[in-house]
């Protein structure tokens, strides 16, 4: 009997993927977070039409929402601000490829510290607002830096998952607050401090509207200057000096940096001290500049979380972070009148998972070629 040959059918074409041997270009890399978002917002839409909405008419609220008037802009730079500065510290971990999952906790002891100096109290009521701010920012960085250094040294030292411990740590942070605020400050038996004194808190634009009208109504605060000048500190240490080339290498490859003589051991509880550092300076100005008391659910309200979603949506690079946290606090401003008002947040989570999967066009490159061409 004769031998059977199966033979490849003429014109048959497939799909090949091959690992990217260079590092991605940043065009790609833009193009390819683009994509994401294009392709979440999509899958967003397909969600709102199915629970019965227009796609269409949601998206161009959103936008009025958030961007239709000065004032409402002022309220999204609002939300934005903390959100930069736990998108900033969530980057400088992720860099070294540190999973620093703990920056909710981070920024609920920044603020604890920095309410800790008005109603210990540290400073008296009287004191000036030149002082009473820099001492507020010194203790939410202060506490923050501890909060991160935890779970930092135990991975340094002990090589504990950096994922979990941060992510435990948050809960703590949550029940040592409320034992706070329910019990040593609450006001009145309510689950709040009393109210900050006047040189506690941070000013707003409309502080100044009586010498400026045009600021009259404007509730941008000075946390939004703390955001940037912490977005290009951090660019300049990433990308201009010797302790960033480190934090890179490390991150990229770390048995390299350890056969260059760079010490891992201390830069990753150094990273991690300062990623708690920047979120809790934005608990801080979250406290000082729009709650202006210790409460609750406030304080945080999920942007540790919203700061992962930034960072990785603006590919870790510091002064990125600023304008992709100006869109996701148009999401969260524009939240409260959406209904179902599980929408936005829901998008976030597709925005998430969609820059997750697009991690893959990153690494390989997708080929199609000809059968009896490769």
């Amino acid at each position: 009997m004769a031998e059977s040959t199966l033979t490849k059918p003429r014109g048959a074409w497939r799909i090949r993927l091959e690992p990217r041997l260079d590092e991605p270009s940043t065009a790609l890399s833009i193009g390819v977070s683009v994509g994401a978002v294009v392709v979440a917002l999509i899958l967003g839409g397909i969600v709102i039409a199915a629970v019965g909405g227009n796609p269409f008419v949601s998206y161009v609220y959103i936008a009025r929402a958030s961007f239709g008037s000065l004032g409402v802009l002022s309220d999204t730079i609002v939300k934005a601000t903390p959100i930069i500065l736990t998108a900033l510290a969530c980057s400088i971990a992720f860099r070294m490829k540190l999973w620093n999952i703990g920056a909710e906790g981070q920024f609920i002891m920044g603020a604890w510290g920095a309410s800790a100096i008005v109603l210990a109290p540290v400073l008296p009521a009287e004191t000036s607002r030149w002082l009473f701010i820099p001492v507020m920012t010194l203790a939410g960085l202060g506490m923050g830096a501890a909060w991160g250094l935890i779970p930092g040294y135990l991975k340094a030292k002990f090589n504990v998952n950096e994922i979990i411990s941060s992510l435990m740590l948050n809960y703590i942070a949550v029940s040592w607050v409320n034992f706070w605020i329910f019990g040593v400050w609450t006001e009145g038996g309510f689950q709040m401090s009393p109210k900050f004194p006047k040189g506690a808190e941070l000013p707003r634009l409309s502080d100044f509207a009586s010498s400026i009208p045009f600021f009259r109504g404007l509730t941008t605060h000075a946390g939004l200057l703390f955001g940037i000048a912490a977005a290009v500190v951090l660019w300049f240490i990433v990308y201009r000096s010797r302790w960033g080339y480190e934090i890179r290498l490390i991150g990229d490859n770390p048995q390299a940096a350890r056969y260059a003589g760079i010490n891992i051991v201390r830069n990753t509880v150094l990273v991690m001290a300062l990623s708690g550092a920047l979120a809790g300076m934005g608990g801080m100005s979250e406290v000082a500049g729009v709650v202006r008391r210790l409460q609750t659910a406030p304080i945080a309200a999920g942007y540790g979380f919203t700061g992962i979603i930034v960072a990785w949506l603006a590919k870790l690079n510091p002064l990125v972070i600023i304008p992709v946290s100006i869109l996701f606090g148009a999401l969260i401003l524009a939240g409260r009148e959406i209904q179902p008002s599980g929408i936005p947040k829901m998008i976030q989570g597709i925005i998430l998972v969609c820059l997750i999967a697009s991690d893959f066009l990153l690494r390989y490159r997708i080929r199609i070629v000809k059968v009896g061409e490769e």
